[in-house]
């Protein structure tokens, strides 16, 4: 049997160990990519078949540039914005493109790449809702909190921390999907995060709903490593880098969010660096 040495980042298998996940796609052929199961245009998965949406299609073009010419399989799993770093921490996956979104708490946990795309965070409320029209109507109502997430900081923490420090009351929910049941069903009055997630669930229920219109900051989504897989990162960067140079990335945003009304990133996000 083989035997992982303290080093070791990437588990071992019958196909070998490998120290850093590169060294896994290239050497053996296979990753564990974490993404969103419930996120329409994001990360969407029906029945027995494979996720669909932009992050997957990121995921996808990722691996392959990371072994270009290779056959590598990949093994898809659910990655909620819960279990994101203990998925990582534990090899559950080795990847993980999840709008996740890079932030200094994060840090210590998680090695970043990227990032691959830069997201204005807006609000989404009732399509027959007549009083929330700005961010600023947010005092006093009823946020949503999806458990793991910090977009509802930016609305009810004042700087540095969060933007507008307003006073709302939280109404935790499981992932965003539970925000927009809660909002559906009149249990809470609005969700805010990435735009692009916000128009997912509002073009998948036509009429239904409304997004304000009125960011309030940007997130970068980034891709989660194993915290210290320097090399990965390094090679995620470049790969990402070649996807906006080749036109792969906006062609993507395009795919997915073009008949949204939103204008949509179109450029590389400046990168973070590896550390």
């Amino acid at each position: 049997m083989a035997v992982c040495s303290a080093a070791c980042l990437v588990s071992c298998g019958s196909g070998g160990s490998y120290v850093t996940v590169v060294d896994k796609i290239r050497g053996g052929g296979r990753v564990a990519v974490g993404t969103k199961w419930d996120q329409p245009g994001l990360g969407l998965k029906f029945g027995t078949g494979e996720p669909q949406g932009f992050d997957v299609d990121v995921a996808r073009y990722v691996v392959r540039a990371l072994a270009p010419g290779r056959d590598v399989r990949i093994t898809w799993r659910e990655a909620p914005s819960s279990a994101r770093e203990a998925m990582l921490q534990n090899g559950g996956v080795d990847l993980v493109f999840a709008t996740y979104a890079i932030i200094p708490a994060r840090r210590p946990r998680v090695t970043f790449g990227g990032p691959y795309v830069s997201v204005p965070q807006d609000t989404m409320v009732l399509a027959t809702n007549t009083t929330i029209r700005t961010n600023q109507d947010l005092r006093d109502t009823r946020l949503c909190l999806a458990k793991g997430s910090n977009s509802y900081r930016r609305i009810v923490d004042p700087p540095p921390d969060g933007k507008l420090g307003l006073p709302a009351r939280l109404v935790p929910a499981e992932n965003y999907s539970d925000c927009v049941r809660k909002l559906d069903a009149g249990q809470l009055d609005a969700v805010s995060t990435e735009n692009l997630v916000l128009a997912g669930y509002a073009a998948a229920d036509p009429g239904r709903f409304r997004l304000l219109g009125d960011p309030v900051g940007v997130e970068r989504w980034g891709v989660g490593i194993k915290k210290g897989d320097t090399a990965t990162c390094e090679a995620v960067n470049a790969a990402i880098a070649a996807m906006w140079r080749d036109g792969t990335a906006e062609r993507l945003l395009r795919k997915w969010f073009g008949d949204t009304g939103l204008t949509l990133p179109s450029a590389l996000p400046a990168p973070e660096g590896c550390p």
